[in-house]
């Protein structure tokens, strides 16, 4: 039978029964380990996850029970974690971009001017990500990633919603600032945003 309690019950029943917190650890280890393994790569990740849960787990009995799901909290511990680990995350976003630069863009002939398109709107998103203040880069990959909402990343960040707001706003802008990369040229072509 699947438990369908909600993790701020999970939390309150780990204070008196240490073993029951392991279910936040089911819940939510996998998808904290892909976000942070994709801003500072798998050896770091496994280390941020480990981390992020001992101290979730020393800092139970302080979680705000008004809130039933645990994701921004924890999102918010793994994300002051990767900071820690800057060195770590700047390296991978450059291989990123590297990466998106040397690899064959173009597996299925049909399909190659899709797949050119793709390769080189990668290539300058991680060159956007790389280049955005930490802050700004947190709050667009919580929202982007992980799909919290505004007042969920504020509650991870622990910063006013209206400070999200500004933030993604930035990031929203430096995306569209960012020149797109023509295939076969250095030169390059304004990103005209959308109309709204």
């Amino acid at each position: 039978m699947q438990d369908v309690s909600t993790d701020s019950s999970v939390i309150q029943r780990s204070v008196r029964e240490p073993a029951v917190f392991g279910e936040l650890f089911h819940r939510h280890a996998s998808r904290l380990h892909r976000y942070v393994a994709r801003r500072a790569g798998d050896t770091v990740a496994d280390d941020v996850i480990s981390e992020t849960f001992l101290i979730a787990f020393e800092r139970r009995a302080r979680f705000d029970l008004s809130h039933e799901d645990a994701r921004p909290w924890l999102f918010g511990i793994a994300t002051n974690l990767i900071h820690r680990h800057r060195i770590a995350e700047a390296r991978t976003l450059r291989t990123a971009e590297r990466f998106v630069a040397d690899s064959p863009a173009v597996s299925d002939p049909e399909r190659m001017d899709e797949q050119v398109a793709a390769h080189l709107e990668m290539k300058r998103v991680a060159k956007v990500l790389r280049r955005l203040p930490i802050g700004d880069r947190d709050c667009l990959l919580l929202y982007a990633w992980e799909d919290l909402s505004y007042e969920q990343i504020a509650e991870a960040m622990s910063i006013p919603t209206g400070t999200v707001r500004s933030r993604l706003n930035r990031a929203r802008r430096a995306l569209r600032a960012e020149p797109l990369i023509e295939e076969g040229t250095h030169e390059r072509a304004h990103y005209a945003p959308d109309p709204a």
